[in-house]
């Protein structure tokens, strides 16, 4: 029997739609998903000071490793929409608030939701 908190059941939903994002984008290596992990981590800290926040965590940890990636490989995940222009990457909204999902601001379009990029979505880094 699973014995896991309500916060850790969000923390691992969390992680798991990211890692699905990442994996349809087939950039989950090792070292990508050990930003994952970093976020998480941090994240656990974060909801445990502010437990309302709960439901904000995947947007967060999509957030965060989009960041982390930026700064280590590149754009990620890139938009799919916008087929001219410099290629760019995916926003989250909301930035903070429940339900999150990948969006083109250029566009002005929802992609998919956090957890729910397709292969041909994901490309990136």
């Amino acid at each position: 029997m699973d014995h896991a908190t309500p916060l850790e059941q969000a923390l691992h939903a969390a992680r798991a739609l990211v890692i699905a994002d990442l994996v349809a984008g087939q950039v989950a290596d090792a070292d990508v998903v050990s930003l994952v992990e970093d976020s998480v981590t941090h994240r656990r800290w974060w909801v445990e000071q502010w437990p309302e926040g709960v439901d904000y965590l995947a947007g967060l940890v999509a957030q965060d490793v989009q960041d982390a990636l930026l700064e280590k490989y590149g754009r990620w995940p890139l938009c799919p929409v916008c087929s001219h222009g410099d290629p760019h990457a995916l926003d989250v909204e909301p930035e903070l608030g429940p339900d999150p999902h990948w969006v083109c601001a250029k566009a002005g379009v929802k992609v998919a939701s956090v957890g729910a990029l397709g292969p041909v979505f994901g490309a990136g880094l």
